[in-house]
């Protein structure tokens, strides 16, 4: 080969050379663009957030227990009243004359017992007469001073006013039978009687009124329902009873504080806690099963709201916001830092890397295998949380675990500690970078997110 070749050959070397490194270094220089912030403590609270209705920890529904016509109804929706207080009335007529008649009755079965009583006194002494004329006979008879005839007729008197004394005894003994029947019906009578005088129970609002004067008050059947004439609540303990989402319910219990807001009550917030937590989801009524397996499944939470709530109506729409635990400064991961990746992972669930410096700080990794013919006895691909680090112009994926979620950090339990700049974006950067890809500060305001 000629010198001229040669030395052709060596700059056409080089020139290739040269483009290689501009490229690398122009790569190093570009890279993807990415936002982070620095790991900081932060203080935490995870909430759950539901809708539902205002409702007043106690309500009844009032319906009548006798049927016929209301009348001189008192009340009207919205009116204050107090336990005892007269609400309406039900027609008493047919009641009134029910009651007479059982009156009636008794008195004439307290008459013939009186009339009953009276025989049995006349037969105990007709019966002590016979009684005394048949040991007269009886001695006569043994004398041999009377005739058999006179002895048998005063032993037959006697046995039949044994037998009149014993019906006269039965007799009393139905009467008072009777005399109880009758006194149970009367007092079942004025019992039905005082039904139809209405008052309420509960010192609260009325808060539906469902019938008019004149109109018939229908008892309720095991077909059909009665009549629901009022309803009254005691709005002094006023709840919220919200629907919470299934994968919430296990964050949720007994006690814990929350926030109550009202649709009709804007810009006000108020204080409660957790007072009920269903144990059964929330039963869908009118729907069919297919409907019903395809909808979501919610239990119903109460949240008792603390204090007084002026101008609050029951149905109110409300929405909940339930603290479920707290932290205090811990390191936290900004929440759209945080993805997932499929790694190769050891027996011991630690991420290999093909280059075991690439695991340190501070230096930038090679990827990992990538065919699954690569891996190496005991290897495995797992999808893994973690978030990617910036270090040395590389994004390093690097896993974490995490505890409560915030409204806008999670909690980080173990794989960062203070200051590590993670990258937050932008979003599509974060959900397409890979481990080792090569990165740059992206320039302009919100570069660095500031502390929060």
């Amino acid at each position: 080969m000629s010198r001229k070749k040669i030395w052709i050959a060596a700059l056409i070397v080089l020139a290739l050379a040269a483009m290689g490194y501009a490229n690398f270094a122009f790569r190093r220089k570009t890279g993807v663009e990415v936002t982070v912030d620095k790991i900081q403590r932060r203080d935490l609270e995870a909430i759950v957030t539901a809708s539902g209705k205002i409702q007043p920890k106690k309500s009844v529904q009032i319906s009548a227990e006798t049927m016929g016509k209301v009348v001189n109804l008192g009340v009207n929706e919205g009116d204050t009243v107090k336990a005892g207080q007269p609400l309406l009335q039900i027609d008493p007529k047919s009641l009134e004359t029910l009651v007479q008649n059982h009156e009636a009755s008794l008195s004439s079965a307290k008459y013939m017992l009186d009339q009953t009583k009276s025989q049995v006194a006349a037969a105990k002494v007709a019966l002590k007469q016979a009684q005394d004329d048949f040991k007269r006979q009886e001695g006569l008879w043994k004398a041999g001073l009377t005739t058999k005839d006179s002895y048998d007729r005063a032993q037959n008197t006697l046995h039949a006013q044994e037998t009149n004394l014993t019906q006269a005894e039965q007799s009393v003994q139905t009467q008072e039978a009777r005399i109880k029947v009758e006194q149970a019906n009367l007092d079942s009578a004025r019992y039905d009687l005082n039904k139809v005088r209405i008052v309420s129970p509960i010192n609260g609002i009325v808060t539906r009124r469902n019938i008019e004067e004149g109109e018939t008050a229908v008892l309720g059947t095991m077909n059909n329902a009665g009549t629901v004439l009022l309803t009254i609540a005691d709005m002094s303990v006023i709840q919220g009873e919200i629907e919470v989402d299934e994968t919430d319910i296990p964050f949720i219990s007994i006690g814990q504080p929350g926030k109550i807001s009202i649709d009709a009550l804007p810009d006000q917030t108020f204080p409660g806690k957790v007072t009920e937590v269903g144990n059964s989801p929330i039963q869908a009524t009118g729907t069919t099963t297919t409907s019903t397996t395809t909808r979501a499944t919610n239990f119903k939470v109460v949240v008792t709201i603390e204090g007084v709530v002026p101008g609050v109506r029951p149905g109110f729409t409300c929405t909940a916001v339930i603290t479920t635990a707290t932290r205090q400064h811990v390191v936290a991961v900004p929440i759209q830092a945080t993805t997932v990746r499929e790694m190769v992972v050891d027996e011991k669930g630690q991420v290999v890397r093909d280059d075991v410096a690439g695991g340190r700080r501070g230096a930038p990794p090679k990827r990992p295998s990538s065919t699954p013919a690569e891996l190496k006895p005991g290897q495995s691909r797992k999808e893994i949380e973690g978030v990617f680090v910036m270090t040395g112009g590389r994004a390093v994926f690097q896993p974490i675990k995490t505890g409560i979620a915030g409204e806008k950090y999670f909690e980080v339990l173990s794989g960062l500690k203070e200051q590590d700049e993670v990258i937050t974006g932008p979003f599509a950067s974060v959900r397409t970078l890979k481990d080792g890809d090569a990165v740059k500060l992206a320039t302009g305001p919100g570069a660095v997110a500031a502390p929060k």
